[in-house]
């Protein structure tokens, strides 16, 4: 066991529960009495992973009695989420889509010690022999009996369930990339689309030519996963990338040069934007605060304090005045960049925000929420102006056109949903996922919206997408429309 891990073991269980996640779903397989010198070894099922130190975070169910008689199998779900602690709640819904599936082992030694395993199935699918699977993990864990195989197979297959997608794309595979050795966390285009770049749980960003896929650079440095990246648009010659290592940094799109690394936040770094001017960095992190870094110095201007929870969406208006915040604490704040200062707080939601944004004047702004609604705000008053309702689950991604005049909604609920931004009137709900759809967003001209679900293993596509994004373990999946087999289609 790793000094972090060990580090982590001797921490409260609240604290711990912070610590990690799951994806499609991690399994615990909770053990105890677990002599010393049955401590698991670092080696991993999936070989093409990393060591321990890769993953960040991990997740220890608080409140387990763990005797040896007991093995218990969970897979976290929504409903278990109401009966943990808020920190594991919290940190668990907003990871829990964007990790593989796996399994966690966890175990108490004889001086009461806690420690864990995990097993990762990068390579799990639909079409994976479950016995095969299971016979190799019993034979290369000493932890697992043969008496837990029946177990260890039902766990498998609730696994599976979850990876299970229908294909009714009527889009043609374009590229694949494969990205990296991990899982990606995000990707972002430049302002003209002939350079994109993707962020991992391999602690790298790459940079990548758009039409031949070619790898251009490779961003390393950083000690944890890079979560949050983005280009300094509509300039594109500069990227920001923010970790769970708690730094940002600055990086040259043409060279791969490091210019700094802004260091302050004590937690995960999980969004980040350029002002539209490029001089100025905004971060968010789930220490509940924002700040604001000079580009060229790499100075802090400002600390951002006032939410009560973790900051999760941050956004500049096009004057680069102003920034929102959204966070856990179920609330918006508008702040003065100049200052620093508050100068709203929107209240009204009943669950955690998960996405902001401004208008194209700056005026509006719109949250969307897990409490399965959106809310258009005067930035001015601070007045809410409309709820828009229709959505059957969380909305976890909310954008503007380019006029303002309208807005599109991501649910979880698999659908997406046009609204008139004056009126709150629905105009259209796109459906044709099949699992959740976690970002959405609009061409420049307006006429289509793109949107993306990040269903590992597969995706889903009709007329009114320009294309899909889907993640597998370290590549991404570009779709285009036309037929299967047919020519190029275009953007």
């Amino acid at each position: 066991m790793e000094p972090q891990q060990q580090e982590a073991a001797s921490q409260p269980q609240a604290e711990q529960g912070k610590k990690s996640i799951s994806s499609v779903g991690k399994a615990v397989l909770a053990f105890g009495g677990a002599k010393k010198e049955q401590q698991p070894d670092s080696k991993r099922l999936a070989q093409s992973y990393s060591p321990k130190s890769f993953r960040s975070p991990r997740l220890v169910l608080p409140k387990l009695e763990l005797k040896y008689s007991q093995l218990k199998i969970v897979v976290p779900t929504a409903l278990q989420l109401e009966h943990e602690d808020t920190a594991s709640r919290r940190l668990k819904r907003f990871l829990l889509r964007y990790y593989p599936p796996g399994i966690i082992l966890e175990y108490e030694l004889r001086d009461g010690t806690r420690e864990m395993k995990e097993i990762d199935l990068l390579h799990l699918t639909a079409e994976s022999d479950v016995e095969v699977l299971v016979n190799q993990i019993v034979f290369e864990e000493p932890l697992i009996s043969e008496s837990r195989k029946p177990q260890l197979r039902r766990l498998i297959y609730k696994l599976i369930e979850k990876l299970e997608v229908n294909d009714s794309s009527d889009f043609y595979l374009f590229k694949i990339l494969r990205a990296h050795i991990l899982p990606l966390t995000n990707c972002a285009f430049n302002k003209s689309g002939d350079k994109f770049i993707t962020g991992s749980y391999d602690r790298t960003c790459k940079v990548w030519d758009t039409q031949t896929g070619d790898e251009l650079l490779t961003l390393e440095g950083h000690k944890n996963v890079v979560y949050a990246i983005a280009f300094n648009n509509p300039y594109g010659d500069k990227i920001i990338t923010g970790s769970f290592d708690k730094t940002c940094k600055l990086w040259s799109a043409e060279t791969g040069q490091l210019y700094h690394t802004y260091r302050g936040h004590s937690t995960e770094i999980v969004c980040l934007s350029f002002n539209p001017q490029g001089t100025v960095i905004a971060t968010g992190s789930m220490d509940n605060t924002a700040k604001l870094w000079d580009v060229e110095t790499g100075q802090e201007l400002h600390t951002l304090f006032g939410h009560t929870a973790e900051i999760v969406s941050l956004n500049f208006d096009t004057q680069g005045e102003r920034i929102i915040t959204g966070s856990f604490d179920h609330t918006v704040k508008v702040w003065d960049v100049r200052s620093g200062r508050c100068i709203h707080t929107l209240a009204g939601h009943h669950g955690e925000i998960s996405s902001t944004q401004f208008n194209y004047t700056g005026e509006l702004c719109i949250s969307g929420s897990i409490d399965r609604t959106c809310k258009i705000w005067d930035v001015a008053s601070g007045q809410n102006i409309q709820t828009l309702r229709g959505h059957n689950d969380e909305i976890l991604d909310v954008s503007f056109n380019a006029t303002g005049s309208k807005l599109v909604t991501a649910s979880a609920d698999g659908t997406s949903r046009i609204y008139n931004t004056m009126t709150g009137a629905c105009q259209a709900i796109l459906i044709g996922h099949e699992a959740e759809i976690s970002k959405v967003c609009f061409n420049p001209q307006g006429s289509k919206v793109l949107t993306a679900s990040m269903t590992v293993g597969g995706g889903a596509s009709s007329s009114w997408r320009v294309g899909n994004v889907t993640e597998e373990a370290g590549m991404w999946l570009l779709w285009k429309p036309g037929r299967r087999g047919g020519g190029a289609g275009h953007m």
